[in-house]
């Protein structure tokens, strides 16, 4: 089950035209937070270039490239630490912003569709969603999987966030993996791009810490879907 539909809807606003790089006094105003655009973040640093997005690159932490199925390309990275992981996504967006705000109800009523809760609340980004997927264990029981979907829009991109495992219901050992999402920075592009569009990935390059675990983690998965099964605590009924 997919939880962000790629699809335009007729209602929603046309690709961009593609334009020019902008100047350094056009770009965006600098969050107080990540994460960040790379026109704030330029330089690679301590970070994978993994194409649209830059991720850190921390000592024990496993990174996981997710393939979509039908495309075989790369749409999404997981982050594992400690027992939990952040699936992390980038998209086009309108140049307006707001795509978070529309997207929640969406998320919440795809959640509720498959038998599961979903409940909006305040946390370290804004409005996020704290969610139990439904699931069913090895013994053949229901049972609910927590997860949190965080959303941050960006400058003409979306990034969003899946937390689970423990970090979905223990604020500190949520911690690790809210500071690397907070460290992420999104490389858009200026190629004229439909909202909601996946900004595709590549796999690390040789720069920024690529021996550390992350550059060894396995390399694809079949799916971006964030019902996958990872890191997770399950609620039994």
């Amino acid at each position: 089950m997919g939880l962000f539909s790629r699809r335009r809807k007729a209602d929603q606003e046309p690709a961009e035209v593609a334009t020019a790089p902008a100047a350094e006094e056009d770009a965006p105003e600098r969050p107080e937070r990540g994460p960040w655009d790379v026109a704030h973040e330029p330089e690679l640093g301590q970070r994978l270039d993994l194409g649209a997005l830059r991720v850190p690159a921390r000592p024990g932490l496993k990174v996981r490239m997710e393939l979509e199925k039908r495309t075989r390309q790369i749409v999404a990275v997981s982050l594992s630490v400690s027992g939990s992981a952040l699936q992390v996504q980038a998209f086009a967006a309108p140049r307006s912003g707001g795509l978070w705000e529309d997207l929640r109800p969406e998320i919440a009523a795809s959640v509720e569709k498959q038998g599961g809760t979903a409940d909006e609340v305040d946390g370290p980004f804004g409005r996020e969603i704290l969610a139990r997927l439904p699931v069913t264990t090895q013994d053949g029981r229901m049972g609910h999987r927590p997860a949190r979907f965080l959303g941050v829009d960006g400058s003409r991109w979306f990034l969003r966030g899946v937390l689970s495992g423990r970090a979905a219901i223990d604020p500190d050992a949520a911690k690790e993996l809210e500071e690397l999402f907070a460290d992420v920075v999104v490389v858009r592009g200026q190629e004229a791009r439909p909202p909601r569009d996946v900004l595709t990935l590549q796999m690390p390059g040789k720069a920024a810490a690529a021996e550390t675990e992350a550059a060894e983690a396995p390399a694809e998965t079949t799916s971006f879907d964030p019902l996958s099964r990872g890191p997770e605590i399950t609620e039994i009924r």
